[in-house]
């Protein structure tokens, strides 16, 4: 079933440099749109000036997944051009809009890429967060991380160089959608009581002893969840991006326009709203079961069982930024990653077993010295 899309939002045109005409960009340091030609610098004015339609908006969930797809073929809008590329070693697609190319893929460093085609089937995401934390200042950090990595080799700092930092625009999509549950369980409540018994010696003592008392218990939730982040990208590490997140999606997203991506490079999205429908509806009653949970009274509880209901779901694809550092020690490959909004960094690094061994070897002296001197110490 092909999935659907709202429509291609207003907010697609060019900002055109005012002295050269040239396309601006946005920078992250200056939080403004600047010309990479003259270094002209131009305030970022959309949201109290956008176009009718602009705005950041929910779209049905359902409607999406069940009606003929729209809004489809992001990049060919008017206004800039892109072009694709598939990594043949982690499969990622890249997207690099009006002129930008390159020659080894962002997110593993391999050489191997090819001209991806496509049938414009990509649905439009039509907000982002744009970049916050500079490339300057996210060296300056990496640097800061490299130097904390205590059991890493002596060469890594020389071998991870932050040359490779990419600033990447990650496909994401969020859902909102209300949840009304209704629970039931038996609730334990502890007691004791004393009970007799005969030691060692054979001599009759008391003790206490927890028992539990089960009762059934029932009752209601009422939940809404609020863009619920579930992510498209199959290039970036799931388990690094779980530790940068979240992204304040809430608050600082804004409406889709090329000024933001220009110059940056853009994963497409390889998780579709069809799967990510299915992970954010697996991971919304893991979580309705967990608070169904707390609201269980007692000291324990056991049998729990939830009956929910899921209204009002929307969703939006939306764009968001990360800095990330692609590099490899030996024969293995290694990703760092950064929030690009927040500055959050986690990453994976190679250990030295030679550091581990000698920090295993001082523990256990200092663990004899004290044995030692406690045994030699005069009484």
């Amino acid at each position: 079933m092909a999935e659907a899309a709202p429509a291609p939002t207003a907010a697609l045109g060019k900002h055109a440099c005012p002295e050269c005409s040239g396309d601006l960009q946005w920078n992250a340091a200056k939080q403004a749109l600047v010309c990479p030609y003259c270094g002209t610098v131009v305030p970022w004015t959309q949201g109290k000036e956008a176009e009718p339609g602009a705005a950041v908006v929910e779209h049905d969930l359902l409607a999406a997944l069940n009606n003929p797809a729209s809004g489809r073929g992001w990049g060919d809008q008017p206004g800039f051009t892109k072009r694709e590329v598939q990594c043949q070693s982690c499969r990622a697609i890249s997207v690099f809009v009006d002129g930008k190319v390159a020659t080894r893929c962002d997110f593993c460093g391999s050489p191997s890429i090819i001209a991806h085609e496509t049938a414009n089937d990509a649905i439009t995401p039509q907000s982002l967060l744009p970049f916050k934390v500079s490339e300057g200042q996210m060296r300056d950090s990496l640097r800061k991380w490299y130097g904390a990595r205590w059991f890493a080799p002596s060469k890594l700092k020389t071998a991870a160089l932050t040359d490779t930092l990419r600033g990447i625009y990650l496909p994401y999509w969020t859902f909102d959608a209300q949840v009304s549950a209704r629970w039931r369980a038996e609730a334990g409540h502890y007691y004791y009581e004393s009970e007799s018994y005969r030691d060692d010696k054979g001599d009759t003592r008391s003790r206490q002893v927890q028992r539990t008392r089960w009762v059934p218990a029932a009752g209601n939730l009422e939940h809404f969840f609020d863009d619920a982040l579930v992510p498209g990208t199959t290039g970036v590490h799931a388990d690094l991006l779980r530790q940068v997140e979240p992204f304040p999606t809430l608050t600082d997203l804004k409406p889709y326009s090329p000024e933001f991506v220009r110059g940056w490079t853009v994963e497409r999205y390889q998780i579709d709203l069809h799967k990510a429908e299915k992970l954010n509806q697996e991971d919304m009653q893991q979580k309705v079961k967990a608070l169904c949970t707390r609201k269980v009274p007692g000291d324990t509880q056991r049998n729990l069982q939830v009956d929910a209901t899921y209204q009002g779901r929307t969703f939006k694809h939306i764009l968001a930024p990360v800095w990330l550092v692609s590099y490899t020690y030996g024969s293995r490959s290694f990703q760092v990653v950064a929030n690009g909004y927040t500055g959050a960094i986690a990453g994976e690094q190679p250990y030295s077993w030679v550091k581990i061994t000698f920090a295993v070897l001082a523990v256990l002296m200092l663990i004899l010295l004290v044995v030692t001197m406690g045994h030699t110490k005069p009484h």
